[in-house]
């Protein structure tokens, strides 16, 4: 059987192989067409059938959220190989982690972690293979990954951003993340990250003020 990639169209990329999703016994079903999406509700049974082993649940479950983790791959990566790659990443994660999810809030929050770390693997993933770890002198510079083709489109600068203010602040980096670029409620973010959520407010106001010159190329 052919596997698929993120988009639906077929590929020979590495990812979860395409299945027809069926009717799964709680009479949920998903065509695949995007605009035939679930609700949210019907997407956390289908989660929480999945995460106790219900393989037809799974399948029509990764067969719904596809377009969305795809989505937000594109809004780190929007070179589309680079998010494509990414994407498929994020869907084996569901697929093997599914189990890591609580089932207290909304699946697709989860869902959003697991596709916002599988674009900034991916980014890294490209970044070292444009970068040279090794020199025979002091005398070489390494080559600025904006303009090696491998990452070309990426948004470098904010992922750059993210892994320098990690460095020092990990805890600043994931709501920051979930709220500046995917926009997720402060409460959301809170239930998620599993923090009260004065804290969250507290941290994104501190990552915001560490990202602004990094943003602005002041190192």
């Amino acid at each position: 059987m052919p596997r698929t990639r993120c988009d639906g169209a077929p590929g020979t990329d590495r990812g979860v192989r395409e299945r027809t999703p069926g009717h799964y016994r709680a009479g949920v079903s998903y065509s695949g067409d995007p605009g035939d999406a679930l609700a949210p509700d019907d997407i956390d049974d289908l989660a929480r059938r999945a995460r106790e082993g219900d393989r037809d649940a799974l399948e029509t479950l990764l067969a719904a959220v596809r377009p969305r983790v795809l989505n937000i791959c594109r809004g780190v990566l929007p070179y589309s190989g680079d998010a494509e790659d990414a994407c498929q990443e994020a869907m084996l994660n569901v697929a093997t982690k599914i189990g890591s999810w609580g089932g207290r809030g909304r699946f697709t929050t989860w869902l959003h972690i697991v596709s916002v770390n599988s674009a900034r693997t991916t980014y890294r993933r490209l970044k070292n293979l444009a970068t040279p770890t090794d020199f025979e002198d002091g005398a070489h510079d390494r080559p600025d990954p904006r303009t090696t083709s491998v990452i070309a489109g990426t948004r470098l600068d904010l992922l750059e951003a993210m892994d320098t203010i990690e460095q020092d602040h990990p805890q600043y980096v994931e709501p920051l993340l979930l709220r500046d670029v995917y926009g997720l409620p402060y409460d959301e973010i809170a239930a998620l990250v599993g923090a009260p959520l004065g804290t969250v407010k507290a941290q994104i106001h501190h990552g915001r003020k560490l990202a602004r010159p990094l943003l602005r190329g002041e190192r």
